[in-house]
């Protein structure tokens, strides 16, 4: 069971050295008891105190680590019900589905066309992370094939599916490399499969067939010192999946029920009919509250759209993504090249980058750091004013790279035109499109 704060409190050493970040050892302790802190941010803490904190110290959800190489993945960690609290972190990993009987032909075509499934979006490179290896005929060969193929030629990480154990040796066997996730432990097969996670220390996903009846079973492997483990409820109702899902956060976060406290699995592929309402239930589920999501399979139209909620999910609602301030090259400019001017919201960014490059005008863009705001929001948060403006063209560097003395601000801002040229004496302070879209119009026409 959890310990309360004062519980906390009297195993720390009550320096109030604040070296932990917070101004007592006593806030500290409250801190780690809501999960909103780690222990190792304090440096001062003994071993027997460590050891005593370790499990109020842990998130209510655990962590838990997915897969090897570039697509590794950690899940759960959470330790909140709503990202306006504080941020959701570890991204709902996406996977689609095999069966152990496709031919290799058409696994060879499958991994090629889904290895390309990467999109950039604001800096960001979305992709998803797995595949699900689905035990068919209780082909062991077949399973194991098929699971070894995935791990060697792609960058993908695996899912094992099966209920037969020598099914699953095969398959571990084959991948185990590549730290597949076991699925999955059920009460007939618990043991086995608690076993086989353990000599391979791989993560273990645990299935039943409801939130209450998870408990035993999580209880007996952690028991067994197993922590790495992945639940499912077992619904695939739509109304009891998302329901089961609110309640295991819940139950986790608020009720300290650390029977419940993993990340969780959904199946929309086995819960509709078609992939766009796959698609649309997989957005469901990355938003309350699965961890993992798999599909029947992946499509540019599906995924791209997927991965953009998700990344609008996990992207922190306190703190706008930002690019760093500076000079960006578009394209090839040179000495003559227009100099732009714009803020450092990213969005506001690769929009306006991305039009100056389909305008075939090669350019500087300069970007000043406005703490994350767009340029209509900068300027009456008085964050892109004319003076600051300037000072920042003065200072930046453009002037080495540039022969001419005009820069181009966005019309948004015409307002500050006046204080940017007296900041800027011999400039011509020109006031360009107050849309993105009109600028390679109003590039082409210079």
């Amino acid at each position: 069971m959890a310990l309360t704060g004062i519980q906390i409190f009297k195993l720390l050493p009550q320096t109030n050295c604040k070296e932990c970040g917070f101004p007592t050892c006593l806030a500290f302790a409250m801190q780690l008891a809501s999960g909103k802190a780690e222990l190792d941010q304090c440096p001062y803490v003994s071993d027997e105190a460590r050891e005593k904190l370790a499990e109020a110290s842990a998130p209510p959800i655990l962590p838990v680590q997915i897969g090897k190489g570039v697509r590794k993945r950690t899940i759960g960690g959470e330790t909140v019900l709503y990202r306006h609290e504080k941020t959701f972190f570890n991204q709902t990993v996406i996977s689609a589905k095999v069966g152990s009987d496709i031919s290799e032909d058409d696994l060879k075509k499958k991994l090629t066309t889904w290895n390309a499934l990467q999109f950039e979006r604001v800096g960001y490179n979305m992709r998803p992370e797995m595949i699900a290896v689905e035990d068919v005929k209780g082909d062991k060969e077949a399973f194991a094939k098929v699971a070894k193929t995935i791990a060697e030629t792609s960058e993908f990480n695996v899912i094992l599916m099966s209920e037969n154990v020598d099914v699953m040796k095969a398959g571990v066997e084959a991948c185990g490399f590549k730290a597949p996730l076991i699925y999955a432990a059920t009460d007939k097969t618990v043991d086995d499969y608690g076993n086989l996670a353990k000599e391979n220390d791989l993560p273990l996903a645990v299935k039943a067939d409801s939130v209450e009846n998870l408990i035993p079973l999580t209880d007996k492997l952690v028991d067994m010192g197993l922590k790495r483990l992945v639940i499912d409820s077992g619904s695939r109702d739509v109304k009891q999946a998302f329901e089961d899902q609110v309640a295991i956060r819940r139950a986790a976060l608020k009720g300290g029920n650390r029977s419940l406290g993993f990340p969780t699995i959904t199946f929309p592929c086995e819960m509709a009919s078609n992939l766009d309402i796959e698609t649309m239930l997989a957005a469901m589920f990355v938003a309350k509250y699965g961890a993992m999501t798999v599909l029947s399979d992946f499509t540019t139209e599906s995924l791209f759209p997927l991965l953009l909620a998700r990344l609008n999910i996990y992207t922190d609602p306190q703190r706008p993504m930002t690019m760093e301030e500076g000079i960006y090259e578009i394209g090839k400019p040179d000495e003559n090249s227009p100099v732009l001017i714009t803020t450092n919201f990213a969005l506001t960014y690769f929009v306006v980058s991305g039009e100056i490059e389909s305008s075939k005008v090669s350019s500087w863009l300069l970007v000043k750091d406005t703490e994350g705001l767009s340029v209509l929001t900068a300027w009456a948060a008085g964050k892109f004013a004319g003076d600051d403006v300037g000072m920042f063209v003065n200072k930046c560097g453009i002037k080495d790279k540039v022969k001419h003395t005009e820069v181009i601000l966005p019309g948004y801002a015409a307002a500050i035109v006046g204080e940017m040229e007296e900041e800027l004496p011999g400039w011509t302070v020109t006031v360009g499109p107050r849309e993105a879209a009109h600028i390679p119009a109003f590039l082409k026409a210079r």
